[in-house]
């Protein structure tokens, strides 16, 4: 029996590059109650070098994995506004089969975001 885990990716739609050495936190939701269960940062592909949430901590729930777009953006030389437009991007999502591989991307802009379930 396969056994479920979290990644991501996220990628500098602006500049068409991976966004290296950004901040990624994950919080699990339990009503009104947070909590940090991980914190890491993309390496030079974008991606973490090892699950959000590995295999042995998997489980079905609510979780948010909070991006800190602000400070990679200030990071990567994208001029300035006082406040940014974008600083933390957070996506709440649900994980429901315990055995499947939740891919939750980000692909960022200074401006505007996306993401999606992939694979």
């Amino acid at each position: 029996m396969a056994e479920g885990y979290l990644t991501t990716h996220v990628l500098d739609t602006a500049r068409g590059v991976p966004a290296a050495g950004l901040a990624v936190t994950l919080w699990r939701i339990n009503g009104h109650d947070r909590t940090m269960i991980a914190e890491t940062v993309t390496n030079a592909d974008g991606r973490t070098d090892a699950p959000i949430l590995p295999k042995d901590a998997f489980a079905p729930g609510t979780y948010e994995l909070v991006f800190a777009a602000g400070a990679y953006l200030d990071a990567a030389g994208t001029p300035p506004e006082t406040p940014r437009f974008l600083d933390e991007v957070p996506i709440r999502f649900g994980i429901s089969d315990p055995e499947a591989h939740y891919h939750v991307p980000l692909l960022l802009s200074p401006f505007g975001y996306s993401t999606y379930r992939g694979s």
